[in-house]
């Protein structure tokens, strides 16, 4: 199940943990006024009918404050409800009263600390009143008890209970937000190291452009005087093209060079950004010719996938080399079922360039929930 999900269902099981509380107290409180004769039929339908409807409401009020919206009409209907079980049931603390609790459970999450202690101080007043009223004993236990016993009791269920409900709810909340920002964090990333691919690309075949632009109108104005020169400035431009386009050609199937340790800074930063912790092994020594550029393009494609095909916390990249091979392993806790699937093209590209430079990849789940990505390059390499 999805992180979040299960997060949801954890918080909207504990509010209505109330309703587990409440049935209880209930049943017992009822099966001992029974036993002492105190039990009364006509006030213990519309008890339970009350209760019953309350017991609906109570689940679809707490979803309705999951999404972040505050039910008030069904609020109230609830209150009157565990006004009428309570009033009619008895009200003890213990008993029918623990709907006027169970209620304020639900209600007092998300609205502001003014109403929450005018919700604390009603549900006080009422719980009292109800248990004192004449007659209150109907359906709880018969011995008399105070006004002491009842408001310590009430004080005690309105300020301890009820709360643990808005620590729940904060807990969640703040869960989403986390969530949404590391979504939030994810996309810009991602938007910067498009932004910088663009802006490398640019680079690269801008200004051979710019030069065939300038050369192009300088043959144009030197055809009708001197054919010769415009036909020197036309070769250039043929060789400025094929420059061109061969560099277009290497940047767009990765052939560029790359930089690997402004590719490992820059992997670092869009990991981190998406909630994953980066962590870097590396060699000592400087790697040796022709290493740096392979293993920048193994990084930034194994990266692409922890990214887009897995759920990973965190990431850890290591670099190690022999007088004979040199390895990357890039290795997260992510894996998914997904990755045992039929490869994408960015692996089999990857797969391409390390076999053209002398190595082999291998990428595959490494039990525990990791999945690694191997790359290795005999030395030296060739090409």
């Amino acid at each position: 199940m999805d992180p979040i999900k299960r997060a949801r269902r954890l918080t909207w099981v504990m509010i209505v943990s109330g309703l587990l509380m409440m049935w209880p107290l209930i049943a017992v409180s009822s099966v001992t006024a029974q036993a002492e004769g105190t039990f009364s039929w006509w006030r213990a339908v519309p008890a339970l009918i009350a209760a019953g409807g309350f017991t609906w409401l109570y689940p679809r009020i707490a979803d309705a404050i999951l999404d972040r919206r505050y039910p008030t009409r069904q609020v109230v209907v609830a209150a009157v409800l565990a006004l009428v079980a309570a009033g009619a049931g008895g009200a003890d603390p213990i008993g029918w009263g623990f709907v006027l609790v169970a209620w304020l459970g639900v209600a007092m999450l998300g609205v502001s600390i003014r109403t929450l202690v005018l919700q604390l101080l009603g549900t006080w007043v009422a719980g009292v009143t109800l248990a004192l009223a004449p007659g209150a004993m109907a359906l709880d236990v018969s011995t008399d008890r105070g006004f002491l016993y009842y408001a310590l009791l009430y004080g005690l269920w309105c300020v301890l209970l009820p709360p643990s409900g808005r620590i729940w709810l904060l807990i969640w909340r703040l869960a989403m937000e986390a969530h949404e920002g590391r979504d939030a964090h994810t996309r810009l990333a991602l938007a910067e190291e498009r932004l910088r691919f663009s802006r490398d690309l640019h680079d690269l075949v801008g200004h051979q452009l710019s030069a065939i632009a300038v050369k192009t109108e300088l043959a144009v104005r030197l055809s009708g005087k001197d054919a010769g020169a415009a036909r020197a400035e036309m070769a250039e431009v043929n060789t400025l093209t094929r420059k061109a386009l061969r560099e277009l050609r290497q940047a767009v199937r990765g052939y560029r060079e790359l930089d690997l340790a402004a590719e490992l800074n820059s992997v670092e930063g869009v990991l981190e950004a998406a909630g994953v912790r980066c962590e870097t092994r590396l060699p000592y020594r400087e790697l040796p010719d022709g290493v740096a550029p392979v293993f920048a393009y193994a990084v930034r494609e194994a990266v692409t996938n922890v990214l887009k095909h897995s759920v990973a916390t965190f990431c850890r990249i290591t670099i190690r080399f022999t007088d004979e091979e040199a390895e990357l392993e890039v290795r997260n806790d992510g894996a998914v079922e997904r990755q045992s699937e039929e490869p994408g093209s960015g692996l089999a590209g990857l797969r391409e360039r390390l076999a053209a430079a002398g190595g082999k990849v291998s990428a595959q789940p490494a039990g525990d929930g990791e999945f690694v990505l191997n790359a290795v390059v005999s030395l030296p390499i060739r090409g």
